[in-house]
């Protein structure tokens, strides 16, 4: 038997933005908070355990330091790039030139953590 991703833990400075953020681009919803003030996000009618893992934007006042080793890629599931990538900007996103090359966009979320928008386009689970 082998392991799967079940969840995904963001550090944030404001937890609440940064869920709200989240949930817009993936089409989560709550699903839950803890004492902590972590915010639990997952996709509607399948929360923690379903076939896409959930996302746990847990606050922290550590201050960030450097580029994270580990980003999220998203992939457009009803449009195009170029839409999809309107639409991350309109929500909050901050575009980001690494000189990289390919066809994907590197962007930011409002705290500065990166993900990468894709080409390709996938079906909605």
């Amino acid at each position: 038997m082998a392991c799967r991703i079940s969840e995904l833990v963001i550090d944030a400075a404001d937890a609440e933005r940064l869920a709200v953020f989240w949930s817009q681009v993936l089409g989560y919803v709550e699903l839950g908070r803890e004492d902590d003030g972590s915010i639990e996000l997952g996709p509607p009618d399948a929360g923690f355990g379903g076939p896409q893992p959930t996302l746990v934007i847990s606050p922290s006042s550590d201050p960030r330091t450097g580029k994270l080793r580990l980003h999220i890629d998203v992939s457009p599931t009803d449009r195009d790039q170029d839409t999809e990538l309107e639409r991350l900007l309109a929500l909050g996103a901050t575009p980001v030139a690494f000189g990289q090359t390919g066809n994907w966009h590197v962007l930011t979320d409002p705290e500065g953590n990166e993900f990468c928008l894709l080409h390709s386009r996938l079906r909605p689970v």
